[in-house]
């Protein structure tokens, strides 16, 4: 059975409301929870590389990301990501061979009951299995390139550039 590396790097997927300044911050990983609450039985291993909002991430942060692909024996590899830079991040990681590597996050957090996360993650997690080698962005419901890819904050999900 292939490995599925997942690594967590934060985002809005992983915000939890902390109420004492009525605002959200990136809490700790939800991916096992959602891939044990829709029966994913692939193997797979999840590591929480940082809990960050992707605002936040810097080209330390991205490096780190890159090393741990690279560092990975996984061909498959999926990172969760805040979906603001999550493009950028896909970039960086464009020269990566013989890997196929999918990005996904959500516009909601996890823990909110209409939230797009486990659909993303699902998506992102078959994509991961089946796509050839090269970088992706898997997000509701459709796959992009990251090299032609911007999210579009008015319309509220990903599109390709012009």
């Amino acid at each position: 059975m292939t490995l599925i590396d997942v690594f967590t790097t934060g985002g809005t997927i992983d915000k939890v409301y902390f109420d004492a300044l009525s605002e959200f911050h990136v809490g700790p990983t939800t991916l096992s929870d959602i891939l044990a609450e829709n029966n994913v039985y692939a193997q797979h291993r999840v590591t929480q590389l940082m809990r960050k909002d992707s605002l936040e991430l810097t080209a330390e942060d991205r490096a780190a990301i890159y090393d741990a692909v690279m560092a990975s024996e996984a061909e498959h590899i999926l990172i969760t990501h805040g979906t603001d830079t999550m493009v950028e991040t896909g970039k960086k990681l464009a020269g990566i061979k013989n890997k196929t590597i999918v990005l996904t996050g959500s516009l909601q957090p996890a823990r909110i009951k209409n939230s797009d996360a486990a659909f993303n993650v699902g998506f992102a997690f078959a994509a991961v299995q089946t796509l050839p080698h090269g970088v992706y962005v898997a997000m509701n419901g459709q796959i992009f390139d990251p090299a032609i890819t911007r999210k579009d904050r008015e319309a509220g999900r990903f599109v390709e550039n012009p």
